[in-house]
Protein backbone atom coordinates (compact mmCIF):
# COMPACT_ATOMS: atom_id res chain seq x y z
CA UNK A 1 0.00 0.00 0.00
CA UNK A 2 3.04 2.09 1.02
CA UNK A 3 4.74 1.90 -2.82
CA UNK A 4 1.54 2.37 -4.90
CA UNK A 5 0.73 6.24 -2.42
CA UNK A 6 4.76 7.21 -3.35
CA UNK A 7 4.33 6.34 -6.37
CA UNK A 8 1.59 8.81 -6.74
CA UNK A 9 3.23 11.28 -4.29
CA UNK A 10 6.17 10.91 -7.03
CA UNK A 11 3.80 11.58 -9.89
CA UNK A 12 1.84 14.50 -8.53
CA UNK A 13 5.13 16.44 -7.35
CA UNK A 14 6.45 15.81 -10.63
CA UNK A 15 2.87 17.19 -12.65
CA UNK A 16 3.25 20.38 -10.26
CA UNK A 17 6.82 20.97 -11.43
CA UNK A 18 5.96 20.43 -14.99
CA UNK A 19 3.33 22.97 -14.54
CA UNK A 20 5.29 25.42 -12.84
CA UNK A 21 7.90 25.61 -14.97
CA UNK A 22 5.63 26.01 -18.49
CA UNK A 23 3.84 29.12 -17.16
CA UNK A 24 0.73 27.75 -19.95
CA UNK A 25 -0.02 24.32 -17.71
CA UNK A 26 -0.42 26.52 -14.50
CA UNK A 27 -3.54 24.61 -14.05
CA UNK A 28 -1.45 21.08 -14.21
CA UNK A 29 0.27 22.74 -11.33
CA UNK A 30 -2.70 23.56 -9.48
CA UNK A 31 -4.18 19.72 -9.72
CA UNK A 32 -0.71 18.27 -9.34
CA UNK A 33 -0.48 20.24 -5.85
CA UNK A 34 -4.29 18.98 -4.83
CA UNK A 35 -3.62 15.47 -5.89
CA UNK A 36 -0.83 15.70 -3.51
CA UNK A 37 -2.61 16.88 -0.54
CA UNK A 38 -4.89 14.54 -1.33
CA UNK A 39 -2.59 11.37 -1.29
CA UNK A 40 -1.16 12.50 1.83
CA UNK A 41 -4.40 12.89 3.75
CA UNK A 42 -5.40 9.93 2.44
CA UNK A 43 -2.40 7.46 3.35
CA UNK A 44 -2.20 9.17 6.89
CA UNK A 45 -6.42 8.11 7.59
CA UNK A 46 -5.46 5.13 6.02
CA UNK A 47 -2.73 4.46 8.46
CA UNK A 48 -4.58 5.37 11.25
CA UNK A 49 -7.85 3.81 10.56
CA UNK A 50 -5.17 0.25 10.12
CA UNK A 51 -3.59 0.76 14.00
CA UNK A 52 -7.02 1.00 15.54
CA UNK A 53 -7.90 -2.78 14.13
CA UNK A 54 -6.23 -5.60 16.44
CA UNK A 55 -4.39 -8.27 14.71
CA UNK A 56 -5.83 -11.98 14.86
Amino acid sequence: MWTVLVILLVAWAVLSVVGFAIKGLLWLAIIGIVLFVGTVIFGLVRNRAGKGRTET
